[in-house]
């Protein structure tokens, strides 16, 4: 917008009109931030848990009514009922407990065949109890435009599994790798592949896992030089950081 001014495209008052931070609406209890895909790319996601229904809905119509394609996490079925009853298109992934609207008709299913303009993400779990978790990443990652790979049940237990999916992985540009017990999976794949891996760590194991403590300083203390980690459970931040890398790669390669 800046070389527009320059150029005698835009006037001043046009530039800062531009610039200027987009209006949250006067809701009773939230305040939405409706600049944000303006400043970070996406979108504003609405964590759910806690919320009643009515102030739920509120907030989503708001994002709505600001052409936001509307990503709500941690929905309760009560919550997700509301919400499919109130906007037309809403769709529920009750085992990731994620709620996704699509601010134009039919933009999911556009967005989810043409996925590729955010990039590629390979989605890899330890085992079938961290696939809800999984649910809530792929999710996010598809709602980030983005190309998800899934690949199941693929853990340190059997480790011959693994190597025999790892052509799935090539080409992706970000791997979100979920794991519970001694969390160990991320490390694995971090010395198969050449692309950024981010280690989720689940509340999956037995007392000694500490409720996914276990997972998470395990993958904290990985040797692998390509993981990082994201906090227990949370597979929305996993697949969202993945998201950006592979936005920006897909950007770069469309260049």
């Amino acid at each position: 917008m800046a070389r527009r001014l320059v150029a005698g495209e835009l006037s001043l008052d046009q530039f800062v009109k531009l610039c200027a931070p987009t209006a949250s609406p006067p809701l009773e209890d939230a305040h939405p931030d409706l600049d944000r895909k303006r400043r970070c790319g996406f979108p504003e996601v609405v964590f759910a848990e806690g919320k009643s229904v009515p102030s739920l809905l509120k907030i989503l119509a708001a994002l709505l009514e600001a052409h936001a394609d509307v990503l709500a996490t941690r929905v309760s079925e009560e919550q997700a009922s509301a919400a499919m009853r109130e906007f037309a298109g809403a769709r529920h992934n009750d085992l990731g407990r994620v709620l996704r609207i699509a601010a134009q008709p039919g933009n999911h299913t556009d967005r989810d065949q043409q996925a590729s303009a955010g990039g590629r993400i390979a989605i890899v779990t330890a085992g079938t109890s961290d696939r809800p978790v999984a649910e809530e990443a792929r999710e996010t990652a598809l709602w980030m435009g983005a190309e998800v790979t899934m690949i199941q049940d693929v853990g340190v237990a059997g480790p011959h599994r693994l190597p025999e999916r790892l052509h799935e992985i090539e080409g992706a540009d970000a791997a979100v790798v979920i794991a519970g017990m001694e969390g160990a999976l991320p490390s694995i794949v971090g010395g198969y592949v050449d692309c950024p891996v981010i280690g989720v760590p689940t509340s999956v194991g037995y007392g000694a896992s500490f409720g996914g403590v276990a997972a998470l300083l395990g993958m904290l203390n990985s040797c692998a030089a390509n993981v990082t980690v994201v906090n227990i459970d949370a597979g929305f931040k996993g697949a969202y950081v993945a998201g950006m890398i592979a936005r920006r790669l897909a950007e770069e390669r469309r260049r």
